[in-house]
């Protein structure tokens, strides 16, 4: 008897970004794993994107348009409407690289006691220009609450284990992925896949490069309420120093991000004290940092710029019949 292949489901929340939003839709149509279900959850955009999403509509289990509470209220409404026994959402200006549902649902299958897996993610401009690609590892709930993030759209959840630690919490609003992640890799086994799965964009508007300097307090908010929970309090304890190491890792490289450059150094040279294998990581945000305070920062972007060119290029990612930005 042949097994019948499980069902995956797609939810995109979107507003106002018509300039992306074909891209990511396709990106999903378009994969090669034939029993999924696409949901898109629209703000009340005024910019098109409705005229897009209509486009697609016969493709689509679901869709709206109407005023929401924000990302987290979005993506839940769309969670919950799933059927699928392997969920995932994608942002609407973010895509899937051809085979990522393939290859998701096959690391479930063959590790059937994981409650999320995850694989590597590319990091594009506005344009699809590579900036960086990210090689991950197979990380632990320590390294998550160490703040070694992942690629949001490289990451897939199994609807039971999101059911039984729950949804996003609206409470964030910048790394609610990531707490999501902490919350899962409590309660279940995660897994890691060795391949590329997904693109991020970065663009003006991202809320990386827009909100940078308030993740810092979501960052540190998330600790302390690890601190106190029944299922990651013991593991914050014992590993007191990895943990706080990262968190001013992580928090350093917002704050650069954010302009904040004397304070971004402050807490890498913190973090270096506590845990110096950690910083190591992240060397060149140490001298980021150091440059950008005394007024060096246009040397370090020729460096960075430079380094992408040699490594990348003006190389674009190509995975559609052609191109849509």
């Amino acid at each position: 008897m042949i097994k019948k292949e499980p069902l995956l489901s797609i939810v995109t929340p979107s507003f106002n970004q018509a300039q992306f939003l074909e891209t990511t839709i396709r990106s999903v149509l378009e994969q090669d794993y034939p029993v999924f279900e696409y949901i898109i959850m629209d703000g009340g955009s005024t910019d098109g994107s409705v005229d897009i999403i209509r486009r697609y509509a016969d493709r689509l289990a679901f869709w709206q348009s109407k005023p929401d509470r924000g990302q987290a209220d979005a993506i839940n409404e769309g969670l919950r409407r799933t059927r699928g026994e392997y969920v995932a959402w994608i942002n609407s200006d973010d895509a899937y690289l051809p085979g990522a549902f393939r290859e998701a649902v096959n690391a479930f299958e063959e590790n059937p006691g994981a409650g999320m897996v995850y694989g590597n993610g590319i990091m594009v401009d506005q344009e699809l220009v590579i900036l960086d690609k990210h090689y991950y590892s197979q990380l632990t709930l320590v390294d998550l609450l160490a703040f070694e993030v992942l690629l949001q759209p490289a990451v897939f959840m199994r609807k039971a284990a999101l059911e039984k630690v729950g949804y996003l919490n609206d409470q964030y609003n910048l790394i609610l992925d990531h707490e999501l992640w902490v919350r899962i890799a409590a309660a279940y086994p995660i897994q890691h896949i060795q391949n590329f799965w997904a693109l991020e964009r970065t663009h003006p508007m991202a809320k990386t490069i827009a909100m940078a300097g308030r993740f810092v307090d979501e960052a540190e908010w998330l600790i302390t309420q690890a601190e106190h929970s029944d299922t990651t309090g013991k593991v914050v304890k014992d590993n007191h120093r990895r943990v706080y190491a990262g968190l001013n890792v992580f928090a350093a490289r917002r704050l650069i991000d954010a302009g904040e450059f004397w304070i971004a150094l402050r807490r890498i040279t913190r973090a270096a004290f506590l845990h110096p294998k950690t910083v190591l990581r992240y060397w060149y945000k140490w001298v980021q940092a150091a440059f950008s305070a005394i007024g060096l920062a246009p040397l370090f972007m020729w460096y960075r710029k430079t380094r992408r060119r040699l490594y990348y290029g003006n190389q674009k990612v190509r995975f559609l019949d052609h191109d849509v930005n």
